[in-house]
């Protein structure tokens, strides 16, 4: 459980224990070099201080490198960033920073190294950037490519989400499209200013969503420059918070007015930051009806646990010399604690009985991982 709603309960209380070794412990005891790039919603908050404990850092959970931010979000442009155990300020003195093209730079530098040192050494790297989970802040640029592509509001966009995933076969063909809620509006009801500004928002969303798959392209690039593409094993999982419902009906320049209370932000009010909404000046998030509508086909969205809305995700496999059938579907149910047997299965390594002399719970999850 996260430490913002931890209990006194077993499992609950955001601790990891030493029975439950993490995947980067088991690997670097098998001889990996192995990493940690961005988000660590781990580490319980009463020890994000460099006074430590670090026992339950990534350092103190088996990854020899991390390069990322504390909690279960942070400002892209000014992130609370530590490097292993020391908070660092990078973008002091570049107005172009973003965390987002930071991390992937970092982890390129430290996998290229890592391959100049010590070229037949496996890696596991575990990357984990901040989008397309709020607040949703790419560059203007990212931005800019999707003005205009939302102007057909959420409806209809969810009409054709819904026909591409047929298409696609990701979706059964004779699968039903659930329901609009009553709760909220239709597009064709909006007044002009609400249509511009959920628009605007949505805009900013697709950009931080887009922007994050390029720079995941960049380290995936790195692995294919370095020659060891084929032969590593890509998890790529698509989810956490974009399509959750912090940013009320109405959305918000600054999701932290939710947070205190403040659930309808005045529509006049936000188009004052229309043009610098995802900016340095804005901590933003959408309207829920977007949320709802990026969740298509399933119903709800993140944090509503009654139905698959913003909680059954996509995940993409990559590894060309096993995986010979590229672009296969796999309809089968899993969840995502496959994840680590299904690595265990992959470099034949067996969940280990003990971990510094202490005994380790089961591994659970499907014995024979996400079937390959």
């Amino acid at each position: 459980m996260i430490t913002e709603l931890s209990t006194g309960f077993p499992g609950y209380d955001s601790i990891i224990g030493a029975d439950n070794a993490t995947i980067g412990r088991v690997l670097k005891d098998h001889g990996y070099a192995t990493s940690w790039f961005g988000k660590n919603h781990n580490t319980p908050s009463f020890q994000y201080s460099v006074a430590g404990p670090f026992d339950q850092w990534p350092s103190g959970m088996g990854f020899d490198y991390f390069y990322g931010f504390m909690g279960g979000e942070t400002d892209q442009w000014q992130p609370y960033l530590f490097q292993n155990n020391r908070q660092i300020f990078p973008w002091i003195g570049k107005p172009d920073y973003n965390l987002t093209t930071d991390m992937a730079d970092e982890a390129i530098s430290y996998m290229g190294q890592l391959n100049a040192a010590a070229p037949e050494q496996p890696f596991f790297v575990y990357y984990v950037p901040g989008g397309s989970h709020s607040p949703h802040q790419p560059k203007q640029e990212w931005i800019d490519k999707f003005h205009g592509k939302f102007d057909m509001g959420w409806n209809e966009m969810r009409e054709e989400i819904f026909a591409n995933q047929k298409r696609l076969g990701v979706i059964p063909a004779n699968a039903k499209l659930t329901e609009w809620p009553d709760s909220l509006p239709k597009w064709d009801t909006l007044s002009a200013d609400e249509k511009k500004l959920f628009a605007r928002q949505a805009e900013v969303y697709a950009g931080y969503t887009a922007y994050t798959d390029h720079e995941i392209g960049r380290v995936i690039q790195q692995v294919e420059d370095m020659g060891k593409l084929d032969n590593t094993l890509i998890i790529y999982i698509d989810g956490d918070n974009g399509t959750s419902p912090e940013g009320t009906l109405v959305g918000t320049p600054n999701q932290y007015t939710s947070y205190n209370g403040i659930l309808d932000f005045p529509i006049a009010e936000q188009l004052k930051f229309y043009d610098i909404w995802g900016s340095a000046h804005t901590y933003p998030h959408m309207a829920v009806a977007w949320s709802w509508a990026f969740d298509t086909p399933f119903k709800w969205t993140k944090q509503i646990a009654s139905h698959f809305g913003g909680t059954r995700q996509g995940l993409a496999i990559s590894w060309p010399n096993r995986i010979k059938d590229a672009g296969g579907m796999r309809h089968q149910f899993h969840h995502v604690i496959d994840i680590v047997p299904t690595i265990l299965e992959a470099t034949g390594i067996q969940a280990p009985e003990y971990v510094n002399g202490i005994k380790q719970k089961p591994m659970e999850g499907c014995e024979h991982g996400l079937h390959l």
